[in-house]
């Protein structure tokens, strides 16, 4: 990797940690979903990219109000960064989340403005059909924790109902492997499967305490576990 290469990293990662920052301040003090300084550059719309769904974390669970920033930002960052046709699941699912959640919750401007969203990937390309064994499937659903929100019903959600043992297993695992960004990432789908009223094999509560204490520290972890637990302490008529 290139000298230059590796700055471009640096300035997009720190983007996106900035990024995730506005989110969970959002949805700490309840206001909008962060101030967004227009026009947003190079690294801030790879980092609306990076984020994708999460932009609109602060307003799903319930901690602000809507507004246009985020999808007017989603919606800018696509037409710069424009989804590929054949791309891995990981992306396939994100780019969904991003744009369906940008198309329905920002104005009718920012609307326009958005991309029109497309429809799901196919259920052959969720974790369920890609993954053989637990260990995989959890890994893979780890990376799709910005879609573990209040709202979504889709083959991937349904996949990740249909098996709360492996995710279970998966965070304990991440524990015990000290890869507390993972634990946190199934953690926060565990929550989200509380908010949907299922049995989870697993406390959650104790778990998000622990990695308050040893997780990683960065804006995008901290942000899973704040919206880990406002899933899982939200209230009934909430649900």
């Amino acid at each position: 990797m290139s000298v230059t290469d590796a700055t471009v990293r640096a300035e997009y990662g720190a983007a996106v940690e900035r990024m995730a920052g506005r989110a969970l301040d959002a949805l700490r003090d309840g206001g909008g979903t962060g101030a967004l300084s227009w026009p947003l550059s190079r690294a801030e719309l790879a980092a609306v990219r990076v984020l994708g769904a999460d932009l609109f974390a602060p307003h799903l669970v319930g901690a602000s109000v809507p507004g246009d920033d985020a999808a007017l930002a989603v919606a800018e960052a696509y037409q710069l960064f424009p989804p590929q046709p054949e791309c891995d699941l990981v992306t396939a699912w994100h780019d969904w989340a991003a744009r369906a959640l940008s198309a329905h919750i920002g104005s009718a401007e920012a609307g326009q403005a958005a991309t029109v969203p497309p429809e799901p990937p196919p259920p052959a390309r969720t974790p369920d059909a890609d993954a053989g064994g637990w260990r995989q499937r959890a890994s893979a659903v780890a990376r799709l924790a910005p879609l573990a929100l209040p709202g979504f019903d889709s083959p991937l959600h349904q996949a990740v109902r249909a098996h709360p043992l492996a995710l279970a297993r998966g965070a304990v695992r991440a524990m015990l492997r000290r890869d507390h960004r993972t634990a946190a990432r199934l953690t926060r789908w565990l929550a989200w499967l509380h908010y949907t009223h299922m049995s989870v094999p697993l406390e959650i509560a104790p778990l998000l305490a622990r990695l308050r204490q040893v997780g990683d520290g960065s804006a995008r972890t901290r942000l899973d576990l704040a919206v880990a637990e406002r899933l899982l302490h939200a209230h009934p008529e909430d649900r």
